[in-house]
């Protein structure tokens, strides 16, 4: 498996098709179907290679498996903080390592940049994820985010990393 940055050479329909995959996996009992299912395909993704993160990806013979993002935190009350934006994965690939390497990617990215601490959100209801952050060292905190999604109250807790 290969991780690296994406390139705005790299196949976008994949990646595309990647985001929405993974929503509809992770999300299924969280957001309502009938919103991720009638997002525009060329929602998924967005503007990955222009929206000042580093967008990396895993590939694995060429085929792309799973994507991470991350950079200076989008938040000014955590201003000094690396953030994890993302990271998604084709559904066949989750327990298989990628998220894993993608993960171990990003923090040691974060932690060449100079951060010592680094955040990410995760939707509170989303346990399998949760768990996920907690194997790599991120706990939980008393910051929180509600919001709406698809027509759903949900509401975002933050996870952090002291490193």
């Amino acid at each position: 498996m290969e991780i690296r940055q994406i390139m705005k050479n790299d196949d976008f329909p994949s990646i595309r098709e990647l985001y929405y995959r993974s929503w509809k996996f992770a999300y299924r009992d969280i957001i309502p179907m009938e919103w991720i299912e009638s997002r525009p395909k060329d929602k998924w993704g967005g503007n990955i290679t222009e929206n000042g993160r580093t967008e990396i990806g895993a590939f694995e013979r060429g085929r792309i498996v799973g994507t991470a993002s991350f950079g200076a935190s989008r938040w000014e009350k955590f201003r000094e903080y690396g953030e994890i934006v993302t990271i998604y994965l084709l559904p066949e690939y989750i327990g298989k390592g990628v998220g894993s390497a993608l993960m171990e990617r990003c923090i040691s990215e974060l932690k060449a940049q100079g951060y010592s601490r680094i955040l990410l959100w995760v939707l509170e209801e989303n346990t399998r994820a949760r768990r996920f952050y907690e194997k790599h060292g991120f706990r939980g905190t008393a910051e929180y985010m509600d919001d709406n999604i698809g027509g759903r109250a949900v509401r975002e807790v933050m996870y952090l990393l002291e490193i």
